[in-house]
């Protein structure tokens, strides 16, 4: 099963968790659960991070039912729970398509 499929598998059966950073960051970049997760339903996998210090995490681009673009910083699903370890919107000035990063 491709990582983001195993993902979403995850996230639609309510196996995640955020972390207290993901929180924060919420909070502040006004951020809810509801576009979270239609970020992952909707999204794809643009950076893989498979030697991640904390373990293993990807970045996720998707787009909420509104088009906003959101990333979501993730652990792999081979833990009980998917870790959301940071969530934003991410900056155009900063991103090509959201996609990848401008050097």
């Amino acid at each position: 099963m491709p990582l983001i499929e195993a993902i979403r598998t995850k996230v639609a059966a309510d196996l995640f968790e955020f972390s207290q950073h993901a929180i924060d960051q919420a909070i502040l970049r006004h951020v809810n659960v509801q576009e979270v997760r239609e970020a992952i339903t909707r999204g794809a996998v643009i950076e893989d991070y498979p030697e991640d210090k904390y373990g293993p995490s990807c970045l996720i681009l998707g787009f909420t039912r509104m088009d906003r673009p959101i990333h979501v910083h993730c652990s792999y699903p081979s833990r009980p729970l998917v870790k959301i370890v940071t969530v934003y919107e991410p900056d155009a000035n900063e991103w090509v398509e959201y996609k990848q990063r401008r050097i």
